[in-house]
């Protein structure tokens, strides 16, 4: 049983239903909280004794031993007689209580106000808000007395002051002074003498537009701080009266929260309320922009921006236009890493609406309702509201049986040039060497140094090996079926003396006459070319044709980029699924965005590409084929978010492949870029990695307290989906590449990942029967990053309970992944090598 304890008021016990426990009498309390001051350190009885008596009565030693029992009762009460406690625990010449990490309201008020300290205002402010609802009276209260508790008690006190403080910090940097004031009076009334305090409220009394209030305060605080102490106020009260006085610029919210950035960004924003119609179209498109943005602002904004993504779809789809609804849908090509669905249900509703609009479009005035790339019914293999199976699988529940080992012939294709690159530039092909990037200005990116002309299935590649293999990939798409792969796909009439090839798949029939965008121009965060359907591009513009003439001087289809950004959206948004809707929208939309010679619509297609690179284990070369082009194609082109994403996907696939010299220069490099550009979400993944890395080397303790400590910043990152359960299964791996039984905390949330950890917990328990039972209801893992490590688990079990037939299935499935690390291609836990539990299942079936 999880059991919580809080000292920040009366002290107080409370089990997992966040029910109080009967600690019986004042000094039973008074060990426990002398123990909870000590820090998970042994306190010896001795000094119990002293700290709860002045003068000690005769026996007070075994009095001291008898509260103790009576509190391990209390704490543990299904603990069975005899057996050691694991809570209030005894060692040496004393007790020690080893309360977990978060187990103490105190000290996870510790770790809230420390870690609002590293983030900007908008993520700071919530830690603070959430560290300071912990407290529920003066700390100890009932110990105030005691020498004991008087530090602890003083520090505890003082880390308050300093949290109310900076979160009136964090009000006036966001704007929202008005917040602040009644808090920071209130603070002030108990603490006049904190100078800081009194400067926070005069600066939000001024920017409510309380001069006269601001300046009274100011003046206030110095007939305290003169009659009373003697001394004069500090340099920065001084300074802000001042500046109060004058009217300082520097005191405008705008311009204080971001100098002239952000004065500009209010100028133009108040410009556009007041020019743009408050039900004009542009405004929800804008909406859009704006929301893409805020998905990768950190803090709060990844989930709002998914809420708020779904009301634009739906207030789009009210009007009735089709073209607005797919600008709306395909604007938000948020890069995406993680393929466990945070929100299945959303996913769902917009892999519907992407649908329903590719069908409008097909049908609209105009448009052929047949042969138009990448037209698919309403309904074809996409996921309704049943789109569960994408992510979440609750404890116990079947998950949906696969119908058979797919062929390789419909796996992704592996890809070829990238289009035509800018003037002094190589063509990019998958398969390029992992080689840092050496033209000038781009140190945080890889880029190949020589163009590949060819790719032969080469199966898998050892680690270590920087050439991934593509594999064998002879599907067909709509408008071309695939070449063979040993050499350029189609020469290029019209450039032959160029030596320019269009390489790999993705090219219709007609050959790339190699036309170049005759300019490119900066948009937001991105460069798009006068085609692009990067957010804020000409795409739908009134009087315009969406794209133009395409490669072959062909008028090219008016809908046919914007098909490829909804096509790529219902790839990424149906990731870990079974259907094949997912990858044949992929493979629509790649091959699409390379005929278009469209930059940015490439690199979503490819994100889509890589979401449906998971059809069976041992894909890592692939995927990592998928990042070297991502990250070449976004350093040429300015797309930076799409080259952070390029990164961390080869970070994924060269720890798959144990090569963590390259998986560190790609953490490295996305480490950079995010710092650069202020996505502070990057940072969330290379942590976990750097704890991975640590597993992976059999550093198993410093892994451990890795783990845990990276797990902390999934708190609030907007990311339940990689949240839910992640920690545990971690801890778990780490237990069984050690050969140690599983943990059995009953209180452990082992969210979609239950039904893969259960056999393992009940073995741990010696409930072998019920661990077979549960055993045969696992389902097929998901197909998502997390493939190879679940089959994994599932083939230990197996293994346990003699289990022939699931043993044969792990091994099967395990097969293609022999030269990998178990889950290692998460870039987060690790089982270590799939060739030795391939060893271990074909061992036991003998």
């Amino acid at each position: 049983m999880r059991v919580g304890f809080g000292v920040l008021g009366p002290v107080v016990a409370w089990d997992a239903d966040e029910r109080a426990i009967a600690l019986k009498g004042p000094r039973h309390r008074a060990v426990l909280a002398r123990l909870i001051v000590a820090r998970r350190r042994v306190v010896p009885v001795s000094r119990l004794v002293d700290d709860l008596w002045t003068e000690p009565p005769p026996g007070a030693v075994g009095a001291v031993r008898t509260f103790v029992a009576a509190l391990r009762r209390a704490l543990e009460p299904q603990r069975p007689p005899r057996t050691p406690a694991r809570l209030l625990v005894t060692e040496g010449p004393g007790y020690a209580l080893r309360a977990d990490a978060d187990a103490v309201d105190a000290w996870r008020f510790e770790q809230d106000v420390s870690a609002a300290a590293t983030l900007a205002p908008d993520g700071a402010l919530p830690r603070l808000e959430q560290a300071l609802s912990r407290w529920r009276g003066p700390a100890y209260a009932e110990f105030a007395d005691e020498d004991w508790a008087r530090g602890e008690r003083s520090r505890l006190a003082e880390l308050r002051l300093h949290a109310v403080e900076r979160q009136a910090e964090a009000r006036l940097a966001l704007g929202r002074a008005a917040e602040a004031v009644p808090d920071l009076e209130a603070h002030l009334a108990e603490h006049p003498w904190r100078e800081g305090a009194w400067w926070a409220l005069a600066l939000a009394l001024y920017r409510t537009g309380r001069q006269g209030d601001a300046l009274a305060v100011l003046r206030r605080a110095r007939t305290l701080l003169v009659e009373q102490l003697g001394v004069d106020p500090g340099p920065e009260l001084r300074r802000l009266e001042t500046d109060i006085l004058d009217q300082a610029p520097h005191l405008d919210p705008a311009t204080a929260r971001g100098g002239a950035a952000a004065q500009v960004w209010a100028e133009a924003a108040a410009a556009y309320d007041r020019t743009v119609a408050s039900g004009a179209r542009a405004r929800l498109e804008s909406t859009v922009g704006l929301l893409r943005d805020l998905s990768m602002a950190g803090g709060d904004g990844l989930r709002t921006a998914r809420q708020q993504r779904v009301a634009a779809v739906a207030a789009a789809e009210e009007l009735g236009d089709p073209e607005l609804t797919a600008r709306v849908i395909g604007a938000y090509d948020v890069p995406a890493i993680w393929t466990r669905l945070d929100d299945p249900e959303q996913a769902a509703s917009i892999v519907a609406a992407a649908e329903h609009t590719l069908a409008a479009l097909a049908a609209g005035p105009g448009v052929p309702d047949e042969g138009a790339p990448g037209v698919e019914p309403p309904g074809h293999g996409a996921p309704g509201r049943g789109a569960r199976g994408h992510g979440a699988i609750g404890p116990g529940a079947p998950g949906p049986k696969a119908t058979g080992q797919e062929s390789s012939d419909h796996e992704a294709p592996a890809h070829g040039a990238s289009g035509h690159g800018a003037p002094g530039h190589e063509t990019t092909v998958h398969g390029t060497p992992d080689h840092e990037a050496t033209g000038p200005g781009a140190p945080d990116h890889e880029a190949p140094k020589r163009a590949v002309t060819g790719h032969e299935g080469r199966g898998h590649e050892a680690p270590g090996n920087e050439v991934p293999s593509h594999g064998t990939t002879a599907h067909e798409t709509p408008t071309h079926k695939a070449t063979d792969h040993k050499g350029p796909a189609h020469e290029d009439p019209g450039h032959g003396a160029t030596g320019r090839d269009t390489l790999g798949h993705g090219v219709p029939e007609r050959a790339v006459t190699g036309h170049e965008l005759p300019s490119r121009w900066a948009f937001g965060h991105e460069t798009v070319g006068p085609g692009s359907t990067a957010p804020g591009g000409n795409l739908g513009a009134p009087g315009h044709s969406t794209l133009g003439h395409g490669p072959t001087g062909n008028a090219v289809p008016r809908h046919e980029a914007v098909r490829a950004r909804l096509l790529a959206t219902i790839a990424v948004e149906s990731r870990g699924g079974r259907s094949e809707r997912g990858r044949q929208a992929a493979r629509q939309a790649e091959e699409i965005a390379r005929r278009l010679d469209d930059p940015a619509l490439l690199a979503f297609a490819l994100n889509g590409v890589f979401m449906q690179t998971f059809d069976h284990a041992g894909l890592a070369p692939r995927r990592d084929a998928t990042g070297a082009e991502l990250i070449a194609l976004s350093a040429r082109h300015g797309l930076v978010t799409f080259e952070v994403l390029g990164h961390l996907i080869r970070l994924q696939a060269r720890s798959a492949l144990a090569d963590f010299a390259s998986a560190d220069r790609h953490a490295a490099a996305a480490d950079r870029l995010g710092q650069r550009h202020e996505r502070p979400l990057v940072s969330v993944f290379t942590e976990w990695y750097r704890a991975l890395r640590l597993a992976a080397t059999g550093q198993a303790a410093e892994a451990e307290a890795a783990y845990r400590d990276a797990a902390t910043r999934l708190d609030g990152a907007g990311m339940p989906g990689l949240e839910h359960g992640l920690l545990p299964l971690a801890l778990l791996c780490l237990r069984v590449e050690q050969g140690r039984p599983a943990p059995t905390d009953a209180d452990l949330d082992w969210g979609p990942y239950a039904p893969w950890a259960r056999p393992l917990v009940l073995l741990a328990r010696d409930h072998r029967a019920e661990a077979a039972a549960a055993l045969r209801a696992v389902p097929e893992p998901p197909r998502d990053l997390l493939l190879e490590a679940l089959w994994c688990l599932t083939g230990r079990a197996a293994i346990a309970v003699g289990d022939r037939e699931t043993m044969a299935r792990a091994r099967t499935a395990l097969a293609p992944a022999a030269a990998e690390l178990a889950g290692a291609g998460s870039g987060l836990l690790t089982l270590g090598p799939v060739s030795r539990h391939l060893a271990d299942l074909a061992h036991a079936l003998r």
